[in-house]
């Protein structure tokens, strides 16, 4: 699997399912309603264009599968099976369609923050840190002037 596109996967999933709890099923209506639009624009409104871009790329039996599991999701947005199905149908378009990876990389908005995964005893993640001690018996001594 394309390390790639588990990324963008990965970033687009919140604004997948926003916008299948905002929209429901008719996140894939393509006339589009400007009102809905602005009240729920934020997350909801990117994932409703993602949602939309995949499903325009998309051939008959592939588009049939994609309302499918959307409306599964839009169903349950807290069953994982069926926001994972939802998942699936557009990492499948992914897959299928580099110029599409671009497209959807470009209506994603530029992410901000870090993730630090820290594990063990005593571990410490920080992005700015000062002084830091984890261990037992540990004396931290002011500088000296």
């Amino acid at each position: 699997m394309n390390a790639e596109i588990m990324e963008v996967l990965g970033q687009a999933e919140p604004y997948l399912t926003a916008a299948v709890s905002a929209y429901g099923a008719a996140v894939l209506v393509r006339a589009q309603d400007v009102a809905l639009d602005a009240a729920v624009e934020g997350t909801a409104g990117v994932g409703r264009r993602i949602l939309e871009l995949v499903w325009r790329r998309r051939d008959g039996e592939e588009r049939a599968a994609l309302e499918a599991a959307v409306q599964d999701a839009a169903e349950d947005p807290e069953d994982s099976d069926a926001v994972a199905a939802l998942r699936h149908q557009v990492k499948r378009a992914l897959r299928e369609d580099a110029e599409l990876v671009r497209e959807l990389v470009a209506l994603l908005p530029e992410q901000v923050g870090m993730t630090v995964n820290v594990s063990g005893t005593r571990a410490i993640g920080a992005q700015h840190i000062g002084i830091a001690a984890s261990g037992d018996h540990t004396t931290i001594h002011p500088p000296q002037s």
